[in-house]
Order: structure tokens, then sequence, then C-alpha cells
């Protein structure tokens, strides 16, 4: 397995998508199957738009349970234990200062699969993991961002 192949999480994200995985195979499964006896039942497929709908969501269903076996499976698990304070890495948690806002920010460094900003964890592939990446306490960080540059000083490098 090459490294492109490899899906990168923290021990968190790859319980949380074991966890959407259970969770689809058992009981939205059992959910949509029966949307789908009910819409059945109610006769002629062609113009039943509850069939429709429950089918169309059963399809996307099983294309994100193939998407979330096939991350599972390729998944390289991040673990904080092992994790180097000295840079910022996958796992760690950075504590920045807006220079121009004089704001803290907290994020957490995680994978593209498990990337949630309203949760302050961004994918080490977004512009401004990209610029930390590698970084050490007291770096200034440009990241472009429509409005303009926004610079952050890196305060802390931390684990959750």
């Amino acid at each position: 397995m090459s490294n492109e192949e490899e899906v990168i999480v923290t021990a968190e994200g790859y319980a949380k998508l074991e966890e959407e995985l259970k969770y689809l195979k058992g009981p939205k499964r059992k959910e949509l199957s029966e949307r789908l006896k009910l819409a059945i039942s109610f006769g002629d497929l062609k113009e039943n738009s509850e069939y429709h709908s429950a089918k169309d969501d059963q399809s996307f269903m099983e294309t994100r349970i193939i998407q979330l076996e096939k991350m599972l499976t390729k998944a390289k698990v991040i673990d904080a234990n092992n994790v180097n304070l000295d840079r910022v890495s996958v796992g760690t948690v950075v504590v920045l200062n807006d220079i121009e806002f004089a704001e803290k920010i907290e994020y957490q460094i995680v994978g593209p699969a498990e990337a949630d900003v309203a949760n302050n964890k961004i994918s080490y592939e977004s512009p401004l993991g990209k610029e930390l990446m590698g970084k050490e306490v007291g770096s200034v960080i440009n990241v472009d961002a429509p409005m303009g540059i926004i610079k952050y000083e890196l305060l802390e490098i931390k684990v959750k």
C-alpha cells in the first residue's frame, strides 16, 4: 500500500468512522428497508415519489458504506502518545495567535477524512494545515485566504 492510498486518521477519527459504518449497516439499513417496503405497498412504482426517495437514500447509503469500508481498510492511525511535539504534525493540537486581531485559536491537525472546521479540526491538506505542517513554536504562518493574507503566530503544540 503506497502513502497515496493511506487514509491518515487519529484514533478518535478511526473510532467515529467505525461507528458510522456500524450505524449504516445496522439501524440505517433496516430503516431504509422498512421505508422501501412501505413505499412498494403504495403501488405503481413509476409515479411513487416515496419509493424513488427511499431508493435514492439507499443508493447514497450503500455508496457511503463502501467509502467507509475502503477508508478503514487503508487507515493509518496516528497515535497521539507517539507524536513529536517539537513540530506540527497530524494528531497535534496547535494554539495560534491571529496577529491582526490578537485572537487565540486552537485547531487539531487531522487527516482529510475527519476534518471538521466547526469542531476546530482541520486537515493537514487544507491551506492552513499545509502551512502549519513541520513548523515549530514561534513560527509565523502566512495563509492566503479570499480576504487576503492572514498571519498567525504558532504559540503552542500539544496533544488533545
